[in-house]
């Protein structure tokens, strides 16, 4: 092993590591999903992860994948990391019932996506004044098989460390 393999070696460690961590993909207050009103999220029936009471109206692709999901009224994203997470992310709760009017999609089904592309625009405002909660759920769909520790609570910014997602 020579000493560039040295670095090499790191480097891909690295990288196989960020790809175990998913990104805060809204600024706001994280808590955990245990504490989400909707019960089908706070049972982990959909999956496990955290929830985010957004401060900002934006979404953030909180890994490097393709987006498989995008619900029509906008208030849901589905996005396939490159290493295979299934994460969903889901604007409020019962905001189907808005049928599309405080979300403004900015991607599409089956688009590649970088970490930190702005997925979807919101208005908080307008979500909280048609009395729904702004109660957003991360979730990783598919957890069979990885241990899923949420990195941090309370405030977050887009791009932070929240989830990560390690093979058990």
């Amino acid at each position: 092993m020579g000493l560039f393999d040295l670095f090499k070696s790191k480097t891909n460690e690295n990288t196989q590591a960020s790809d175990n961590i998913i990104l805060a993909p809204m600024s706001g207050e994280a808590k955990n999903i245990a504490e989400c009103d909707d019960q089908v999220f706070a049972q982990n029936i959909v999956g496990k992860g955290t929830m985010i009471i957004p401060s900002v109206g934006k979404v953030y692709a909180p890994v490097d994948g393709t987006i498989t999901m995008v619900a029509e009224t906008g208030h849901a994203i589905g996005i396939t990391s490159d290493s295979g997470l299934e994460i969903l992310i889901h604007i409020g709760l019962d905001t189907v019932d808005l049928a599309g009017a405080p979300f403004n999609i900015k991607t599409s089904q089956d688009q590649n996506v970088k970490k930190g592309d702005l997925l979807l625009e919101f208005d908080i405002e307008q979500i909280k004044s048609n009395d729904k909660l702004t109660q957003s759920p991360i979730i990783v769909t598919n957890p069979d098989g990885y241990e899923i520790t949420v990195l941090k609570y309370g405030e977050v910014s887009h791009g932070d460390d929240l989830i990560e997602v390690r093979k058990i």
